[in-house]
């Protein structure tokens, strides 16, 4: 298995059968011999600077039923609530204080917020903040809609494909919803000149190695500037409440693959790896991860946004996640980067 490992260090390549081989087979000794790979290609790229960004979850509404989500369309449970524009722009003044230099709107598929008020808040903080970026998470969109944000000011797009395999993506989601249309808004975004981000849950239900396997070919296919994986964790109140979570360390070792493969893509340890290890973001730094994204969300708000079960840092204030952030990645010999953190490629 080294063999491949290197191969896929020196020609950021390998065939799906090689893939599939390297996933099937891993050990604890391919893990730590591909985490050292990985820390070097990530060393070599970015030093030891983990990039910062701040995460603004505002609005829980969402037009979608996707089957793995907490705030589903049809999860009556849910306590819904929408951020005004000051309350908005109020988490961009205390993260901007803290020292946040990128700023991620995350939400559910939410027409309350029409492109007009999309574009007069994204507009308002990019001359706020000039030398912020601000990263959108807002699902799928027209491409004049996504033309018109970027115009706007916005720099980056995060849209996960969940799955690059069409079978496994009709089981997660509700008719109407496809994986074709989900490509389609990914090469739009690039086209558009959007720094873009893709990603997949590692273990939700149904996913065969099969399915990974497709995640690697059809990610290097697209060749993102940023790639988000977290391991499925269930919701109590969807369908797929009673399935296991996806673990920690097939989510590390995708995180190493990915660094391998796509040397210099922005790769967070995310807040799910936190949540299903205490030192789970530590352990993805260590697995090649160069990026953490700290929630600036109000702090009476964070429990409402509740994707999956058990999520971690819903009561700490905005200062607090930061600087414990701080602290947990110095802890392990790195930085925490004051900066945009912008891709390599971006100059």
């Amino acid at each position: 298995m080294k063999e491949l490992i290197d191969k896929l260090y020196k020609t950021q390549t390998l065939s799906p059968i090689e893939f599939k081989k390297l996933i099937d087979n891993r050990s604890p000794e391919i893990l730590k011999y591909l985490f050292e790979r990985a820390r070097a290609v990530r060393v070599e790229n970015y030093g030891y600077d983990i990039y910062m960004r701040g995460l603004i979850e505002f609005t829980n509404y969402c037009k979608n039923d996707c089957y793995y989500c907490g705030i589903r369309k049809s999860n009556l449970k849910v306590e819904r609530y929408r951020l005004s524009k000051e309350q908005i722009l109020d988490c961009c003044t205390i993260g901007y204080e803290l020292g946040f230099r990128t700023f991620v709107f995350q939400g559910g598929e939410d027409g309350y917020y029409s492109d007009e008020k999309m574009i007069d808040i994204i507009h308002t903080i990019k001359s706020s903040y000039p030398d912020c970026a601000i990263t959108l998470s807002l699902g799928e969109k027209s491409y004049d809609t996504y033309k018109a944000f970027y115009e706007a000011g916005a720099d980056r797009y995060l849209l996960r494909h969940e799955t690059a395999n069409e079978g496994h993506y009709s089981r997660l989601h509700p008719a109407g919803m496809s994986l074709e249309n989900r490509k389609r808004c990914l090469y739009q975004l690039k086209e558009i000149g959007y720094q873009v981000g893709c990603g997949f849950m590692v273990g939700s239900p149904f996913q065969t190695t099969d399915c990974l396997v497709e995640d690697m070919v059809f990610m290097k296919e697209l060749n993102p500037h940023m790639v988000g994986i977290g391991p499925f964790i269930p919701h109590h109140d969807t369908p797929f409440a009673d399935f296991a979570a996806g673990t920690l360390e097939l989510t590390l070792f995708m995180l190493g693959l990915i660094r391998l493969m796509l040397p210099t893509v922005l790769l967070p340890a995310t807040t799910a790896l936190g949540t299903i290890h205490p030192k789970g973001r530590e352990q993805g730094i260590l697995a090649g991860a160069n990026v953490v994204m700290p929630n600036l969300s109000p702090t009476n708000v964070r429990k409402k946004y509740m994707l999956y079960d058990n999520k971690i840092c819903t009561g700490d204030e905005a200062a607090e996640c930061r600087f414990c952030m701080q602290k947990r990645m110095e802890s392990i010999g790195y930085h925490l980067s004051v900066s945009r953190g912008d891709h390599k490629s971006i100059h």
